[in-house]
């Protein structure tokens, strides 16, 4: 059937089809362990940790979307929340089982996955900046569905200006490349324009961390932090 799109779904479905599936990268890029990867680590991104240590984020219930080997999720737990944790690649998924299984980590698409929400938090390290520019579509309605009132969106994502990170071009170029180039940037006035139904409470760079430090930072990143 030549005539599919009959509903928001099917328009979105057929613009993924501009792009390649991302979950065989994702597998591949897991299946190596000892690749020299940042975020293979298993320290926590400092800013969560910041917002837990000044009570920022109080414990409740979490959802860890993106959560590639569960460095963030375990954080969580370890500081009393209740978590679930979700990722696209399954390699990804088993290795974080290894590490924490007694936390709820799911293998899928965060945004087709029967997810119970609310949330008290969602937290995403590195997932929305890799999403096709239709798919925040389906990322904001995640937010309105699991998001609890009074709890927080935070994130960390490439941030323009930097060098050898996420692209700068236009929405409508990458749908004429066919082509993330990696990753997308964003700026943090952008960011406060997509989530403009949420309360900013802080967007600003990553602190960048040394080799020794307890927490993980890349001053690629920027971290963002809202409230419903």
């Amino acid at each position: 059937m030549s005539r599919s799109v009959r509903d928001v779904g099917g328009l979105l479905r057929m613009l993924d089809e501009i792009f390649p599936s991302p979950q065989p990268f994702w597998d591949g890029f897991y299946a190596d362990r000892d690749r020299d990867v940042p975020f293979f680590v298993t320290e926590p991104d400092e800013n969560l940790v910041s917002y837990v240590d000044d009570g920022v984020l109080k414990p409740g219930r979490a959802l860890d979307l993106g959560c590639g080997p569960g460095r963030n999720a375990m954080h969580l737990a370890a500081t009393g929340f209740d978590v679930d944790a979700v990722d696209l690649s399954a390699t990804a998924i088993a290795w974080a089982r290894e590490r924490a299984p007694e936390i709820r980590f799911r293998h899928g698409d965060a945004f087709t996955l029967d997810l119970a929400g609310p949330y008290d938090l969602i937290y995403d390290s590195g997932c929305f900046h890799h999403l096709p520019p239709h798919r925040r579509i389906s990322y904001l309605d995640l937010v309105d569905r699991l998001l609890a009132p009074g709890g927080h969106l935070a994130m960390t994502c490439f941030v323009t200006g930097a060098d050898n990170t996420g692209t700068e071009l236009p929405d409508a170029d990458l749908y004429r490349r066919g082509d993330l180039r990696g990753g997308l940037a964003y700026g943090p006035d952008e960011l406060r324009a997509i989530f403009a139904d949420l309360t900013p409470v802080e967007i600003r760079p990553m602190r960048a961390q040394p080799p020794e430090s307890p927490t993980f930072g890349a001053d690629f990143l920027q971290a963002a932090l809202f409230r419903r």
